[in-house]
């Protein structure tokens, strides 16, 4: 899952929509002194990386790739169910999109500390509500791929993947509310998936 699953997800779970950002910054033990809510946000977000990784629909999607491009659909796979979520946004959210966007930005830039701890620099709040936004259209899932390619080390690996990239949306929008369904039912420590919540 990319950024707007995470944050979906985590607002689902009535947690701190920062920890949907911080899960992708902060690596080992969380520090001591985070707040609990947003400690169990952030090991919210890696339940569902680690669970999504293994989700029987992913991993068919992925098999689906030639054997040089399965590396990255991974990668790939994550932009392209954003793009889906965010095009099909009111199929999942009362809240329109652009409001959503706006609440996660002001979230994430209001614990800027956390980030700037984990050595990355505070988001600003309309530029990154309006990233997430991009996201419902063809030509910012491209510029997502390629601003996500460059930080590869084999830009090409993933651009290779992406190819004909639309042609997968059917099957994805498909598969996509089942996947949703099962994510959240994730709780931050249980281990297990509550399927349909």
């Amino acid at each position: 899952m990319n950024f707007l699953a995470h944050f979906w997800l985590t607002d689902r779970a009535q947690l701190p929509l920062a920890g949907a950002l911080l899960g992708d910054v902060l690596r080992g033990a969380l520090p001591p002194q985070m707040p609990p809510a947003l400690a169990a946000s952030v090991t919210l977000h890696r339940r569902v990386d680690a669970t999504t990784d293994r989700h029987p629909r992913v991993a068919a999607v992925r098999a689906s790739f030639p054997p040089g491009a399965r590396r990255y659909s991974g990668i790939l796979l994550d932009l392209l169910f954003d793009h889906v979520l965010a095009r099909d946004w009111a199929a999942y959210s009362t809240q329109p999109l652009p409001a959503f966007a706006d609440r996660a930005a002001r979230a994430v830039h209001e614990a800027g500390a956390w980030f700037e701890q984990a050595g990355e620099r505070r988001p600003e709040v309309a530029p990154f509500s309006a990233l997430l936004q991009s996201y419902a259209t063809a030509p910012g899932i491209e510029r997502a791929i390629e601003r996500t390619a460059r930080r590869l080390r084999v830009p090409a690996g993933l651009l290779d993947a992406a190819a004909g990239w639309p042609g997968r949306l059917p099957g994805l929008a498909q598969d996509l509310p089942v996947l949703l369904s099962d994510l959240a039912g994730l709780q931050p420590g249980s281990g297990q998936s509550l399927m349909g919540s």
